[in-house]
């Protein structure tokens, strides 16, 4: 249960990117569990969905099988998914855990934080943004998303020539 502070910190995101339309992902450099490295620029062309997460996050964990059956319902159609760990996780935690639940995805580690700041000084876990194929965030969620809501978002965006 999220306290009050945190509820209203969660409607006023919401809010916040309901009302205000797409706005340019951030110019970043995720670096991935394989050594290599995506930025931004890469997004482009898919409607990508970027998690910030931890290990130690008991939301996070309980919403990653979502995240994968999204993953596997809508990749052969031009959707990508970036999970981006947040830096106090430990990257053996995240190898780990990235490892033994097989996740299909590229997973990223925010070793400095740089990446979070970027994206809107990311505190909170799990916090997901959803990308368009033009490289911006059309949609924020703090917290679990409604996964039918955010099903039905995918799909328009993927529509959007």
């Amino acid at each position: 249960m999220i306290g009050v502070a945190a509820a209203a910190m969660v409607a006023a995101g919401a809010a916040l990117y309901l009302g205000s339309g797409a706005t340019p992902a951030p110019a970043s450099t995720f670096v991935l569990l394989d050594g290599s490295s995506k930025t931004t620029a890469d997004l482009k062309g898919k409607v990508t969905l970027v998690n910030f997460w931890a290990t130690s996050c008991t939301t996070c964990v309980a919403e990653m099988p979502e995240i994968v059956a999204t993953y596997d319902k809508y990749r052969s159609r031009g959707f990508d998914t970036l999970a981006v760990a947040m830096s106090y996780d430990p990257p053996s935690y995240v190898v780990n855990y990235a490892q033994t639940r097989k996740l299909p995805f590229k997973v990223a580690i925010d070793n400095t934080g740089a990446v979070a700041r970027a994206w809107g000084d990311v505190k909170l876990t799990p916090t997901t943004y959803i990308v368009n194929k033009r490289g911006e965030i059309v949609k924020r969620y703090i917290g679990e998303p409604d996964f039918a809501e955010l099903h039905r978002l995918i799909e328009q965006l993927l529509a959007e020539a």
